[in-house]
């Protein structure tokens, strides 16, 4: 996924974060809710991967709103 966080274009950047994050948050559903089985190790990796995601999508939501911090 290309990385547009710059600010170059703040909409393509909200929805290429969202998209990652729901990519990422889906895995998370397939382990908690399907009940998918992961090792510990990638239990972690996975729950991290999907936080750094949706902090992420919440800093570019917040630049598309107009209210960084």
């Amino acid at each position: 996924m290309a990385d547009t966080s710059d600010g170059a274009d703040p909409k393509q950047a909200y929805r290429d974060a969202y998209a990652d994050w729901q990519r990422h948050l889906e895995g998370v559903h397939a382990l908690l809710l399907d009940g998918n089985r992961l090792p510990p190790e990638q239990i972690k990796g996975l729950l991290n991967r999907e936080a750094r995601a949706k902090e992420r999508y919440d800093a570019a939501r917040r630049r598309l709103l107009g209210v960084e911090e």
